[in-house]
């Protein structure tokens, strides 16, 4: 059982207050620290406090209000770390900026454990929900055939779809991935650009691949889309047919028309799942066309076996300052 202390130290007003931490585990204190002190050097950027580290103890030292907020991370993320055994850096690194974000809304960094939930297990590495949306998102995709996923550019809609895609296929749940999205940007522009048809669109499907190659072996990624295990296809591609024992992941669904909306969820099978993602805010129609996905969310709202998770800028995953750059839009409309 691992254990941590706390002394307090109480300066004048200037100084405002010292907190001495002490960790039973040296192994997991080296985690917490990071490679080179840089988690502390994060927490210390963020938080305006001077953070030092000798032995087994960490001494933070700063405002009240703040030196607290950091002594709750950094205890939070010892527990955390202690008992997770095997940490990655980059899952250290998201499990940081997540305790960080919490403390940054006013919030307990110790809700991070109600949400730093399972959602996948992949080729290459566990993925867990980093926000309590992302938990909702996934208990959604867990309970339902068809789930729509609402939200801004970071809150992760489409990177924890794949992962529950993948995680899906790696359990032989179905027997193939497909992942789509329109290609609405090249329309009529497709036939002048170089190449075949793959090549013309493997642009626009760029973060789909992004997302399996960070799940599973670039060989193995290469494999299974050369033997249909997973396909990757532009939208046009899904009409007149019926996908069956398949995950099927439309991406970018903002820039469909109703009408492709209502072929593309027409188009599921047996023992198959849809998830429909999409971000309201960048629709690309042209002529002020209805988007297909905010037609179908209302119409269907109220269809069994269908979910609807509307993420916002607090379950922005990406670097802070992408939060903060949306809540500065919405604050204009």
């Amino acid at each position: 059982m691992t254990k941590t202390k706390t002394d307090e130290k109480k300066l004048s007003k200037k100084q405002g207050k010292t907190l001495q931490l002490h960790f039973e585990d040296n192994h997991t204190l080296s985690l917490v620290c990071g490679q080179h002190n840089e988690n502390l050097a994060r927490i210390e950027q963020e938080l305006d406090v001077s953070l030092d580290s000798f032995g087994n103890q960490i001494s933070v030292e700063g405002p009240a209000d703040s030196a607290a907020q950091a002594s709750e991370v950094l205890k939070n993320l010892y527990k955390r770390l202690a008992s997770d055994g095997d940490v990655s850096p980059e899952a250290g690194r998201h499990l940081i900026e997540d305790m960080l974000r919490l403390a940054e809304h006013g919030q307990d960094p110790a809700e991070i454990k109600t949400q730093g939930k399972l959602i996948a297990t992949t080729w290459r590495k566990k993925i867990y929900a980093r926000t309590p949306g992302q938990a909702q998102y996934f208990d959604l995709m867990e309970k339902n055939e068809m789930v729509f996923g609402l939200g801004p550019a970071g809150t992760g809609k489409t990177y924890m779809a794949v992962a529950k895609a993948v995680d899906t296929l790696k359990k032989k749940l179905v027997e193939k991935i497909i992942l789509s999205r329109p290609a609405v940007e090249a329309g009529e522009r497709l036939g002048f650009l170089p190449g075949d048809m793959k090549e013309k669109v493997d642009p626009y499907l760029r973060p789909l691949y992004d997302a399996l190659y960070d799940m599973m072996p670039a060989e193995k990624v290469e494999r299974m889309i050369a033997s249909g295990d997973i396909e990757i296809a532009p939208l046009a591609f899904m009409r007149g047919r019926t996908l069956s024992n398949a995950f099927v992941l439309i991406d970018e669904a903002q820039n469909t028309t109703p009408v492709q909306m209502k072929m593309v969820l027409t188009r599921l099978g047996e023992g198959s799942r849809m998830v429909i993602n999409g971000d309201m805010s960048q629709v690309d129609l042209p002529n002020n066309q209805t988007s297909g996905l905010a037609d179908a969310t209302a119409r269907l709202r109220d269809v069994k076996g269908i979910g609807i998770m509307r993420l916002s800028g607090a379950d922005v995953v990406r670097h802070p300052i992408v939060a903060r750059i949306l809540k500065a839009y919405d604050s204009d409309q």
